[in-house]
């Protein structure tokens, strides 16, 4: 199974089983494979040493007990850091090496330069390291990352575009990308009518309502992302 063939609609853990653990650590990603999950959602930050860090927020302030941007701290100093239950923040290789390719990964590209400064490139070369090519897809609500992503990826790997109501909704626009991330309020006959005369792959977030999950299933969506993989694994046939 890959995001690309799959024929069944997908659940997609969003930073893990996040209502449940920590997000984006082991222990979600975890529970969310435990609680039937076909794959996970995760956010992606370059350290200041240049390694592919899982965390989500720009500022370390939230979701542990340290303070400072990600982007200014080394990835042992990010790693120092606690987060609820004990757990720390993992790099994208330790997801890998320990969830390995039971899961799909969605990784989203969380940078919103103009000029890459090399995240797109260093994911690359982890997703080629632990040979997760036919695993992963890789989104951003910057569609300049996301065309810098196509050029960094091996052909095989799906990449999306992310976008919401408002501004966001043109991004779409503006880079090329084989499935596309809406918002789940914005899919509906209409939308899926365009989706399919485009090609596109569609994947919804962040969906944790069975009646939604239901209704956007019925629509012929690719995918659920949601924080209760169990609720809404539990709520279709």
């Amino acid at each position: 199974m890959n995001w690309m063939t799959a024929k069944q609609t997908l659940i997609i853990g969003h930073r893990g089983a996040s209502a449940y653990a920590p997000e984006n650590t082991l222990a979600a990603f975890e529970l969310a494979a435990e609680q039937g999950a076909d794959g996970v959602e995760l956010d992606v930050q370059l350290s200041a040493d240049g390694r592919v860090m899982v965390f989500h927020d720009f500022d370390v302030s939230r979701l542990t007990n340290g303070e400072g941007l990600v982007t200014q701290m080394t990835a042992a100093d990010l790693q120092s850091l606690t987060m609820a239950e004990g757990q720390t923040i993992p790099t994208l290789g330790e997801v890998f090496e320990v969830m390995g390719p039971r899961l799909l990964y969605n990784i989203e590209v969380k940078y919103f330069g103009w000029r890459g400064h090399g995240l797109e490139a260093a994911v690359a070369d982890c997703i080629e390291s632990h040979h997760m090519e036919n695993k992963v897809l890789i989104s951003s609500f910057n569609p300049l990352a996301v065309r810098r992503a196509r050029r960094h990826m091996p052909r095989t790997v799906p990449i999306a575009i992310l976008y919401r109501e408002g501004m966001f909704e043109y991004s779409r626009f503006l880079a090329k990308s084989n499935v596309v991330h809406p918002a789940h309020t914005m899919v509906d006959d209409a939308y899926m009518a365009w989706a399919r005369k485009r090609g596109y792959r569609v994947n919804v977030w962040t969906v944790d309502d069975p009646a939604e999950a239901r209704r956007l299933v019925d629509l012929g969506v690719n995918g659920l992302i949601t924080n209760k993989p169990d609720v809404i694994r539990g709520c279709l046939p």
